[in-house]
């Protein structure tokens, strides 16, 4: 995923979610530490520049691979390029914040929000 000044938070939102379906990516003022879940009140819009947002003006590839944990993508986001990433994951018809489970990895969480809107459509019908 290539990261600089030019895109939109939206336009990382997509990347990351045409990747892991079950999964996204929301955006904070703040940082979280490890295990520990973000406030709703710091979430960044998707129109907004990433630019306009991070504290590390650095630009480049952040090589994501499915068995990374949820908390090392965050770190490196944070690291890297001064953004304060949270992973969601779907579980039926709503996001979950992964603070819980950030020592899964990317495939781990995908999988799990798959299965949980499998269930979810079962269900329904």
């Amino acid at each position: 995923m290539l990261i600089d000044n030019s895109k939109k938070i939206k336009d990382l939102q997509m990347e990351f979610h045409r990747v892991f379906p079950h999964l996204k990516l929301e955006f904070y003022e703040g940082s979280h530490r490890e295990g520990e879940a973000s406030p709703a009140r710091q979430q960044l819009d998707k129109e907004r520049l990433i630019d306009e947002v991070r504290s590390v003006h650095s630009e480049g590839n952040l090589h994501i691979r499915e068995e990374m944990s949820v908390s090392e993508l965050e770190r490196l986001f944070l690291e890297k390029f001064g953004l304060n990433a949270q992973v969601f994951r779907r579980s039926g018809s709503l996001w979950l914040q992964t603070s819980a489970t950030d020592d899964w990895t990317l495939a781990e969480q995908n999988r799990k929000g798959g299965h949980s809107e499998q269930l979810a459509r079962e269900k329904r019908e």
